[in-house]
């Protein structure tokens, strides 16, 4: 683009395809070499140098010339048009060609180019004389009119077939919607809103939509493709919302905010809600499943009345219904062990209820506990104060109490009724009441003491005794104290205290049994006046409080505990030296006995051997009576018989034998040798 504000800018005549405008540099040089072709011209008059004269004037008509060129013709391009401002109006040439100007008819002549549109592009003209605007769409080659300028440019807005824009006319003040699929072109004035995606709708999805300009409500259901108006607002803050799906043991409540009526749905169906509708329980409800044991109580909000549901059935809530109770609650089984107690909320009165059932309480009932049977065993007893303050008495075994007694040993305790409980006293010192006896063991059982005392001689003892004790008359200790082992452990401790206080240390120790059995036998009618009988009172232990005292009395309980160890180990020594002796007598009497036995069986051993023998002679002698005749012979055969088998004894051990001359029938004589 080029311009041209002053008359002394000369600027050459171009005839290319396009004038290009001289600079300030080339301005300013043309200007020079006027200057200095004006200057020639004067120094050749001067001089009398007509050559001089004639190139400074020809130097200076031909810059003139130049100038007044540059300023006449311009060349335009087919997307350039030529603005000139002439000293009343403003005229525009549009190329492509050449124009030609009076060099002195103008102002200002400017190049500028023409204003290419794409396929998109929109250009927003205004004519700042008249003030009226024109929209060029493209695509095409827009040239601006004399008093024309730019006000806007802008692109085409692309709407797919879920997009949709809101566009405003500032003259009228309308607004319509332009849905797509289209390329929307903005007019002179229009205001279009931001490109906005239409809504869309699943078969199970919903839309709450409130129009601004009339204040209706209504829903559009799916399957759907929304496009909002201009005054249509989403009235829910989570836009689009799902409808409630229910199952056959499914429901859902729903409150209509207008009329306060309220609307239940039961599957199985697909629920949508009307325009005004809400839920009121924030998620869909299921059905409460109740067993054959199970009970809700659901209270009328309407009414205010309470019912009681039980099962086995399923529970859905009515219009203006709500659960007192947490979820399903079991009835109550009763039976021979169990009973319910249960409470009239209306009237406040207590029941028992023991038949055999299964109890479901009443809209206007409550269970306040459920009472296990009481049993008691044959040494056990229980004492149950009524609503009259009354004590009855109940036994396992009555007949060794009372004669007469008709409270049974397994009983629900009553309404208004309550165990009477004692506190006694408990530990070694009974310091603290922290025995809560509610069943009486009535076996007797012992009782542990620890008692200080002191002794004549000012010895200050701890004592340890143990009492054999048995409850014979359970009213009568009940009328006479509320804390017999303490009752107990007192009376024996101040009888203690007066009977050790009349003894020395010495005494004592040598005569504790005997004040043990007098403190026993002393006060029985204490005892009876309780309903107690003490069996038996032993001292266990007893110990000095001083730890100087202690050590010699340890001391002198060492030395008796030695002697006494002494002793023992005499008599244990007698006694094992008499039992050796009497064992070495009975080992000796037995010795003779042996002996004895021993001797009448070597005779009876020897009588059958010689008998044997004999009649094993008499046998051999008579066997050879016939072949020979003579006894002698016979005999003799015997002995040599008996020297045979003499011998054959002798050789099979180690023994030696000797021959006499008599024995081998051997005979020595000498012989004289002849010569």
């Amino acid at each position: 683009m080029r311009s041209h504000s002053s008359p002394w800018a000369p600027e050459p005549i171009n005839f290319g395809p396009r004038p290009t405008a001289q600079s300030p540099v080339q301005r300013w040089m043309s200007v020079l070499v006027v200057v200095v072709g004006v200057a020639v011209a004067i120094s050749g008059h001067h001089a009398g140098n007509s050559l001089l004269l004639w190139l400074g004037c020809l130097a200076a008509v031909g810059s003139i010339a130049a100038v007044i060129a540059g300023r006449s013709a311009y060349s335009l391009g087919p997307s350039e048009q030529l603005k000139v401002q002439r000293f009343t109006d403003t005229t525009v040439h549009d190329g492509p060609g050449i124009v030609v100007l009076n060099p002195f008819g103008y102002r200002s002549a400017e190049v500028q180019p023409a204003e290419s549109l794409g396929t998109l592009d929109v250009v927003l003209l205004r004519d700042s004389v008249s003030g009226q605007v024109r929209v060029e769409k493209g695509p095409q080659q827009v040239f601006l009119r004399a008093y024309e300028v730019v006000q806007e440019r802008s692109k085409a807005i692309t709407l797919s077939k879920t997009d949709y824009i809101f566009v405003e006319d500032t003259l009228t003040g309308e607004t319509k919607t332009v849905r797509g699929p289209c390329v929307w072109f903005k007019g002179a004035h229009d205001k279009p809103s931001e490109v906005k995606a239409a809504i869309s709708l699943k078969e199970d999805e919903f839309i709450r939509l409130q129009d601004l300009s009339t204040g209706s409500r209504w829903i559009i259901k799916g399957k759907d493709i929304v496009f909002l108006e201009s005054t249509w607002r989403v009235d829910s803050p989570s836009g689009v919302e799902k409808a409630w799906t229910l199952k056959s043991f499914e429901y859902v409540r729903l409150l209509d905010s207008v009329t306060g009526k309220v609307a239940v749905h039961r599957g199985e169906k697909i629920v949508f809600p009307g325009p005004n509708e809400q839920l009121i329980d924030s998620q869909k409800m299921v059905a409460l499943d109740l067993c054959s044991n199970q009970y809700v109580k659901i209270l009328d909000q309407a009414s205010g009345d309470i019912r009681t549901v039980s099962g086995p059935c399923q529970v859905i809530l009515g219009p203006n219904d709500k659960f007192i109770t947490m979820g399903p609650q079991k009835a109550i089984e009763i039976d021979e062990q169990h009973a319910a107690l249960v409470r009239d909320i209306s009237t406040g009165q207590l029941r028992l209820v023991t038949n055999k059932q299964l109890f479901v309480p009443g809209p206007n009932e409550c269970v306040e506990e459920v009472r296990e049977l009481v049993k008691l065993e044959d040494h056990e007893a229980m004492i149950i104060k009524d609503k009259d303050g009354l004590l009855h008495f109940h036994y396992g075994d009555a007949s060794r109490f009372a004669a007469g007694n008709t409270n049974p040993r397994a009983f629900f305790l009553q309404p208004y009724y309550e165990i009477v409980k004692l506190a006694w006293s408990g530990g070694l010192r009974r310091a603290k009441r922290d025995l809560c006896i509610e069943r009486f063991d009535c076996r007797p059982q012992f009782m542990w003491n620890e008692i200080d005392c002191r002794t004549q001689d000012n010895v200050e003892l701890v004592l340890e005794t143990t009492q054999f004790w048995e409850v014979q008359d359970l009213a009568k200790l009940v009328r006479s104290t509320g804390n017999l082992t303490g009752d107990i452990f007192n009376k024996l401790r101040s009888q203690f205290i007066k009977h050790v206080s009349c003894v020395t240390l010495k005494l004592f120790m040598s005569d504790l049994h005997r004040i043990s059995r007098e403190i026993f036998e002393e006060d029985v009618a204490f005892f009876e006046s309780r309903g107690v009988k003490i069996h038996s009172l032993e001292v266990t232990k007893y110990t000095c409080s001083e730890r100087r005292t202690s050590e010699v009395l340890q001391q002198i309980i060492e030395e008796t505990t030695n002697r006494l160890n002494r002793l023992s180990q005499a008599e244990s020594e007698n006694e094992v030296k008499i039992f050796k002796m009497q064992g070495q007598i009975e080992h000796e009497k037995m010795n003779s006995q042996l002996l004895d036995i021993q001797h009448d069986h070597a005779k009876k051993e020897a009588a059958v051997a010689g008998l044997s023998e004999a009649e094993r002679v008499a046998s051999f002698i008579k066997g050879l009576e016939q072949d020979v005749p003579s006894l002698e012979s016979r005999i003799e055969m015997w002995q040599v018989l008996r020297k045979t088998d003499a011998l054959s004894v002798v050789s099979t051990g180690g023994a030696s034998l000797y021959y006499t001359p008599s024995d081998v029938n051997l005979s020595i004589s000498s012989k004289t040798s002849k010569k």
